[in-house]
């Protein structure tokens, strides 16, 4: 396994522009002190922590941010030089992997987001050429005109700020692609045709997974007619994708401009309105941890200001509860109750979340790897199989990284049957593409190639998932 090493020029070198984080929606007015005195903020730490004695729990309850890598049997933490201390504090024995300046502080260009009133621009971008939530939902809007016969929009529900009647927040957006039919891409679960969903930036830093579902979108709807393979699976396949699973959390990463703002969680401030402004200490929620499957039970922490905070209580937050409400309405329930229930052989439908960047494909049960779910063959055979496309590790979370509850993989296998898995996309490879924010040219040069073979592999194999050998 690679050494993990987090180059200066990096993702993780936005870490530092998290120290002027821009939440003044929180109405605390030292925050808001905070982010109008401060263009620079102080260096960012990455430490190393061995995990041998099982202290990946530990880290989590006492409010580290666990960055999702692993070494071995260390872990990485991400925080300020004092967050040393904190760490001795605690009883672990930290050493500095690197140390990363903090760079200035560039905004996106004026303008008002999510504006009725002034039209999205699909060339709307941050950070070298990332889409903002804008641009994302105008290529939603491009895309649907452009091939009627092949693409249908769908709103499923409203962000945490858009239903509390927020400035900034935003629809929740899926978009289905395939050659339509009659009854194609209805909000019905009993469907003709099977269906392959993939979905990012549920953790809205890891902005890697938002560039391949745009890549992915036009891929499919470019594609048709004339490669065999897209117009095969247009064909025979509905293809759904949620580019923005957490359109506040983005807002707030993309008003950093070059330096984006390294927020995780949505914008829900309500458990914890006297967070900091930082990486280290933020509002929110983790909604890959907040689903009511198996929720609170590994790899969170109760403190609202934790990165791995999983909420009040088992989806308790709106993003979650209407993204659940659309797989409803995608996917049949056919698996019995129990974590030893097996989905039906011929369960159809595959389910992929995407994040970000520990080069490794993870399949049900994230929440203890020491349960196996009762389709694991099936399950491991093609997380094996997108492994070896993509060169990444495969395996439960517990086994390869770390055990994680209540995230959407664990939630549409446990009560739906969905074959479903998250795809850590990183660069194990020493190119220069680690982190939460590689630089923009790492997306077409590398994430791209790799992640194309993988989703067109998954999406082959939605109508028979679990005779996958």
């Amino acid at each position: 396994m690679r050494k993990y090493r987090i180059p200066i020029s990096g993702a993780i070198t936005a870490a530092a522009a998290a120290a002027i984080l821009l939440v003044p929606q929180l109405g605390s007015a030292t925050n808001v002190a905070a982010v109008n005195g401060a263009q620079t903020g102080d260096p960012s730490y990455v430490y190393r922590i061995d995990s041998s004695a099982g202290q990946s729990e530990k880290l989590f309850a006492d409010g580290f941010d666990v960055l999702e890598q692993r070494d071995g049997k260390d872990l990485f933490v991400l925080g300020t030089k004092g967050d040393g201390d904190r760490l001795r504090g605690f009883g672990f024995s930290p050493t500095v992997e690197s140390v990363l300046p903090a760079p200035q502080w560039a905004p996106v260009p004026k303008r008002a987001d999510n504006d009725p009133l002034v039209p999205a621009d699909v060339n709307e971008t941050y950070d070298g050429g990332y889409h903002t939530v804008n641009a994302q939902y105008a290529h939603l809007d491009q895309v649907a005109t452009q091939h009627p016969d092949l693409a249908t929009n769908v709103t499923y529900g409203k962000s945490w700020r858009k239903n509390r009647g927020l400035t900034g927040g935003y629809d929740l957006r899926a978009i289905c692609i395939t050659k339509k039919k009659s009854g194609d891409c209805a909000l019905n679960p009993n469907s003709a045709k099977p269906r392959f969903f993939l979905m990012s930036q549920i953790h809205a830093r890891e902005i890697t997974t938002g560039d391949v579902s745009w890549r992915w979108i036009d891929y499919l709807v470019n594609g048709y007619g004339t490669d065999s393979t897209v117009t095969s699976l247009l064909n025979s396949t509905e293809l759904w994708v949620v580019p923005i699973a957490n359109p506040d959390g983005v807002d707030i990463v993309q008003k950093g401009g070059n330096s984006p703002i390294l927020q995780r969680k949505n914008a829900d401030y309500l458990n914890g309105n006297n967070c900091g402004v930082s990486a280290y200490s933020q509002a929110g929620v983790d909604l890959n941890r907040n689903t009511g499957s198996h929720w609170d039970t590994s790899g969170i922490s109760h403190d609202p200001c934790s990165q791995v905070y999983d909420g009040p209580r088992s989806d308790s937050e709106i993003e979650n509860t209407a993204l659940e409400g659309l797989f409803r309405n995608l996917y049949p329930a056919v698996r019995g109750s129990g974590n030893s229930a097996p989905a039906p052989p011929d369960t159809k439908g595959v389910m992929i979340t995407m994040h970000s960047d520990a080069s490794m494909v993870l399949f049900p049960w994230e929440y203890d790897y020491t349960v196996h779910t009762g389709n694991d063959a099936a399950l491991r055979a093609m997380g094996k199989a997108m492994g070896s496309i993509t060169g990444y590790q495969y395996g439960q979370a517990g086994e390869i990284l770390y055990n994680a509850s209540g995230g959407t993989d664990d939630w549409t296998y446990d009560k739906l049957g969905v074959a479903s898995f998250t795809i850590e996309v990183g660069d194990n490879t020493g190119r220069g593409c680690s982190g939460f924010t590689p630089r923009f040219s790492c997306q077409a040069s590398f994430f791209w190639p790799k992640m194309k073979p993988a989703l067109v592999y998954a999406a082959q194999h939605a109508l028979t998932p679990y005779r996958t050998k």
